[in-house]
């Protein structure tokens, strides 16, 4: 007697949109605009070489760096990350960075499971909101947290996180509270960590994917309605570091010369959430005589040295990032990536890293996004794809920021992001990201992207990105002359006003 096995349905993830070998029925060189990694050319495996050799060299550093970590993690990157986003973030308030403020993680994927392990509690907790879009690989964190079904899209609007969408949310999460009381939660955190009623999750700076960042304004407005409610704020800050200024770029400019790379505005990176919320009076939510705070800043060194390096940190209160410390795999064995943590510290320390972000990973990925955007306004805004351009630097309308790996694009009325990106797939050997990929799992029907996709500048070459953009082109053209005289297509020269509405 046979069995069949049925496996049960699930979100879609990334892999359901790469090539299976020859599936694409095409003899053209498969392109991937979905792959959000940096460029080999963009790790400096020369500096973590000499690194590595100094400090394995060095007794005094190379014997605390192969045994266990202390909790908190290897102290000297700490006290050198102090330094370090002293320098590179503005002066809020009287603001400064101290290294017990720092915890060590093994990444910003793995500080997140960390976070939700030691802060929230899957009764306790009422819900999770997930700005929407949302990076994909969130979800499935959550969920493995406890937070099935407890997952709730929060809408952007042009500044981000719609503030308004997100208080009436928690307004009818604490309605619901009140008529149901929910049973003791499961953890016992206390004395040195805390439970909190609600998780707000989101990428503050650069946004994945929308590229959307979080003005002053509008972040301190967040941090006080946090505090309001009882909720985390958790935000992946992991494309701070790479931003840079960009001017109006137009269609007739399209080749691939590019211009030199112009400095960061003044005023960026702005001021992270947990600075902002550090710089509070204590919260009436915290237990007595402990200052948890409602922000912690989740940042990594994946996108600055590579991801294979697997050393992040957060940055918090005292007792957070001291809570933090002591969540149980923290405690079995110390904060994750010693080895990593102590290399790193040396490319930090010497100076090395700065001058690689700033020299070489910086100038690149402006350059990518430079090709990238010249190629969309050529290409794909003579058919009414509309393309998130940024943000404005200090009012000054003539000068916009960008930053991190992605373009998120918003296809014509009637034109469907999955149909276009199985057709790419199929018929260009074009991998890019379609919208549903980045809807809040179990709360899809509150935010869906039925027409935008993501394209990635930071993994293939420059040459690449100016193809993949054509062939993706190509195939919104055929999709729309098949639509009959229900579509229009122009096919002058690209309009920069014409898709203002995206801005």
């Amino acid at each position: 007697m046979s069995t069949t096995t049925t496996r049960p349905s699930r979100p879609a993830t990334a892999s359901d949109f790469i090539p299976d070998g020859d599936a694409n029925g095409s003899s053209k060189k498969p392109i991937n605009l979905l792959r959000g990694w940096p460029a080999p050319s963009l790790l400096p495996a020369a500096q973590l070489r000499a690194a590595a050799n100094q400090v394995l060299a060095d007794p005094v550093v190379a014997v605390p760096m192969l045994q266990y970590a202390i909790d908190p993690g290897f102290q000297p990157l700490r006290d050198e990350l102090a330094r370090w986003l002293g320098e590179v973030y503005p002066v809020y308030g009287n603001s400064a960075f101290t290294a017990d403020e720092i915890a060590i993680t093994g990444g910003a994927s793995q500080g997140l499971a960390c976070l939700l392990q030691s802060f929230t509690d899957p009764v306790y907790t009422r819900a999770v909101w997930v700005v929407a879009p949302c990076y994909f690989m969130a979800c499935p964190i959550f969920e493995d947290a406890g937070f099935r079904g407890k997952l709730r899209a929060v809408p952007e609007d042009e500044g981000g996180i719609d503030l308004g969408a997100l208080e009436r949310g928690l307004k009818e999460e604490g309605g619901k509270e009140m008529e149901t009381p929910p049973p003791p939660a499961l953890k016992h955190p206390y004395p040195s960590r805390k439970l909190y009623r609600h998780v707000i999750y989101l990428v503050a700076t650069c946004a994945n994917p929308s590229g959307k960042t979080l003005s002053l304004p509008r972040r301190e407005a967040l941090v006080h309605l946090a505090r309001k409610y009882d909720a985390l704020i958790i935000s992946d800050d992991v494309y701070d570091f790479l931003q840079w200024s960009v001017t109006p770029v137009t269609s007739s400019s399209s080749s691939s010369s590019t211009p030199t790379p112009l400095p960061l505005p003044s005023g960026t990176p702005l001021p992270l959430l947990s600075q902002i919320d550090n710089l509070l009076p204590p919260s009436p939510h915290n237990p007595p005589g402990k200052n948890f705070g409602h922000a912690v800043s989740n940042a990594s060194f994946s996108k600055l040295v590579g991801p294979g390096t697997r050393t992040g940190w957060i940055h918090a209160t005292a007792d957070f990032a001291w809570g933090f410390s002591q969540t149980g795999s923290n405690r079995s064995g110390g904060a994750a990536s010693q080895f990593a943590a102590a290399v790193i510290w040396r490319v930090l320390r010497d100076g090395a890293l700065e001058g690689w972000v700033k020299g070489v990973v910086r100038p690149a990925l402006r350059r990518r996004h430079v090709l990238m955007l010249r190629e969309v306004r050529s290409v794909l805004e003579p058919l009414g794809v509309g393309v998130w351009r940024g943000r404005e630097a200090g009012g000054v309308a003539e000068e916009e920021v960008y930053g991190g790996y992605f373009v998120w694009l918003t296809l014509p009325e009637g034109v469907d992001a999955s149909v276009a990106a199985e057709r790419a797939r199929r018929e260009e050997a074009l991998v890019v990201a379609p919208g549903k990929l980045f809807e809040v799992v179990g709360d899809e029907d509150s935010a869906r992207f039925p027409r935008n996709v993501r394209l990635s500048f930071s993994w293939v070459d420059e040459d690449e990105i100016v193809e993949g953009v054509r062939r993706f082109g190509a195939v919104i053209k055929r999709m729309l002359e098949e639509g009959g005289g229900e579509w229009r297509i122009n096919t002058g020269t690209a309009d920069e006003d014409s898709v203002a509405e995206f801005k």
